[in-house]
Parts: C-alpha cells; sequence; structure tokens
C-alpha cells in the first residue's frame, strides 16, 4: 500500500472508529443518552459505510491529483476545523444561542466551516472536518446522533474540496453552478408539489408536536434564495478564489445534504417527497443562504493572514 493510500484509507477509518467509539461505547455500552442513535442502526452504519466508500472511490479515480496528500499539516487541520465545527454547532443550535428565525428555518451557520476546510486544505480535511465535527456537535447538544447526518456534513466539506482537482476552474465552476441550479430548481419543484407534506425538522415545544406543521414558503424556496445569492457572488466578485469557495461549498451542500435527506427514505420510512421537503428543504436551503455570505468573508481572510506571513 503506497503511502497517499494508506493516508486516506486510515482516515477514512478514523472517521468510522470514531463514530463507532460514540455510539457503541459511548451510547450502548454507556448508556450516555446523549450519545445514542434512533431506529435501524444498522442501516445508520450501512450509510455510513456508503458515504466513506463514496469518498474512496472518488480518490481513486483521481489519486494522482496533489488534492490527495495528507501529511501532518492537513492532520493538524483536520483536529482545528472538527473542533471549531464541533463548538460552533452546538452554539447556534439553539440551547445556547437561541436566534430567531423565519417559521421552522434551522439556521446553522456553521456549516461554512467544513466549506471552507474542504476548499483551502483539501477534500480529505473537509470531509473529516464536517463528519467528524458533526458527530461531536450533536454529541454536545444532547439531542441524539445521527450518524449518516454526520457523514452528509463530511460530504459537504469532501465536494467543497474537489475544487482541488479541477484543471479549468472557471469551466468547473460554470459546470458546477449548473448542475446545481438544476437540483435546487428540481427540489422547489418538488416543495411546490407537496406544500401540505410536514416538516420533519419542526418541532413545537409548546404543544409537544414533531412534524405536524407544513414547511414555510420562505424554507420551501430558500435553497434557490441561496443559489441567487452564490450567483452574485460568481459574478460580481472579481476574486476567482472567492467564485470558487462559494460555487464548490453549494454544490458540497446539495449533494451531501442531499445524501443524508435521501437516506432517511430507508432509514426512518420517509417517502421521497417528504425526505426532500420534510428534511432536504429546511437544512439545505439556509445552508446554502450561509454559505453565500460566510465562507467569502473566511476565504478573505485566509487570504489576508497567507499575505501578513508571506505565503
Amino acid at each position: 500500500m503506497d503511502k497517499k493510500l494508506a493516508s486516506i484509507f486510515w482516515t477514512l477509518v478514523a472517521i468510522l472508529v470514531v463514530f463507532i467509539l460514540l455510539l457503541q461505547v459511548g451510547g450502548n455500552m454507556m448508556g450516555i443518552e446523549r450519545l445514542q442513535t434512533g431506529e435501524n442502526p444498522v442501516l445508520r452504519y450501512v450509510f455510513v459505510v456508503v458515504g466513506l466508500l463514496i469518498a474512496f472511490v472518488i480518490y481513486y479515480v483521481t489519486k494522482d491529483s496533489e488534492a490527495w496528500e495528507v501529511g501532518t499539516r492537513q492532520v493538524v487541520y483536520m483536529a482545528i476545523g472538527a473542533a471549531l465545527y464541533a463548538v460552533f454547532s452546538w452554539l447556534f443550535n439553539g440551547t445556547v444561542f437561541v436566534v430567531p428565525s423565519l417559521s421552522q428555518v434551522s439556521l446553522r451557520p456553521a456549516i461554512a466551516i467544513p466549506m471552507f476546510f474542504g476548499y483551502a486544505f483539501g477534500p480529505v480535511v473537509g470531509f473529516f472536518t464536517g463528519a467528524v465535527g458533526n458527530m461531536f456537535g450533536d454529541a454536545l447538544t444532547g439531542f441524539g446522533l445521527s450518524p449518516q447526518w454526520s457523514i452528509g456534513n463530511g460530504l459537504v466539506g469532501f465536494i467543497a474540496g474537489l475544487v482541488w482537482l479541477a484543471k479549468d476552474r472557471k469551466k468547473a465552476m460554470n459546470n458546477v453552478l449548473i448542475t446545481s441550479g438544476v437540483l435546487a430548481l428540481l427540489a422547489v419543484v418538488v416543495f411546490f408539489l407537496n406544500r401540505s407534506m410536514p416538516n420533519m425538522l419542526f418541532f413545537d415545544v409548546d404543544n409537544g408536536i414533531f412534524g405536524d406543521a407544513t414547511i414555510s414558503m420562505f424554507a420551501g424556496i430558500s435553497i434557490i434564495v441561496g443559489f441567487v445569492l452564490v450567483v452574485v457572488v460568481r459574478f460580481l466578485f472579481k476574486d476567482e478564489d472567492v467564485q470558487a469557495a462559494v460555487t464548490w461549498a453549494m454544490l458540497g451542500n446539495i449533494l451531501g445534504i442531499g445524501f443524508a435527506a435521501i437516506s432517511d427514505i430507508w432509514i426512518n420510512g420517509f417517502s421521497p417527497a417528504a425526505a426532500i421537503v420534510g428534511e432536504f428543504l429546511p437544512a439545505a436551503g439556509p445552508n446554502l443562504i450561509f454559505a453565500a455570505i460566510l465562507v467569502p468573508l473566511l476565504v478573505a481572510a485566509y487570504a489576508s493572514v497567507q499575505r501578513q506571513s508571506g505565503r
């Protein structure tokens, strides 16, 4: 096994081991409620493995790229990224800082962290940051663990980092923009065809009702709002790094959160429409808005630090 292959393999194994330790040791053996998962744990693990295999296959068919270099520096970035994502996910989950929001839209500005780390330091760093950071963030909140959603968050950072594979960055950005626009439009069409579908992420604390309220109009179209903001960044900002970071972050968000939501068709028995309208749109839409606003700020700040350090 060559060094690069070994590095990728053991990074993916490390992600799986972290998941197993939290769920099996912490949740099952020690009985810690916040580290337990819901029904169908085997299926959840199946989708965790599927997500890891997706990442490995993409690596294998592009293994000659420098994007897959994993050394001491990348390991440090993984640890920093995962820690930052875990802490900020906890801070903004509505229990520490209560953020006013429209209807049942969930606000997760921390999603910009795996997006940025994937873009800046490569897909492997982005994957680890999103997956492990989300698992520890969920553990801190005490709401229980959903490992397939953590893998979805990992794919957000992973796909944002695939910009490293693009030989023609402008052409790749245009293709990513078109692909993301088509996927976003299809999701919104599903929303308008299923306006009465309950929002599976909504919980009415006062009445103890879960999922009975329909998704708000803003939540339903928020992914289009986010797409428009990304288009504005793509064509109005002169900095190509900012353009690329936001564009690839958008695709990562759509595919990563889409992976997690679609997995619940089998895990939780949702219909495809329920998974898209009740889970995907309320999560991916606000994520995309935050990506369009926060990722450029992170990229600009990082560029400033690099200039000051003479890199």
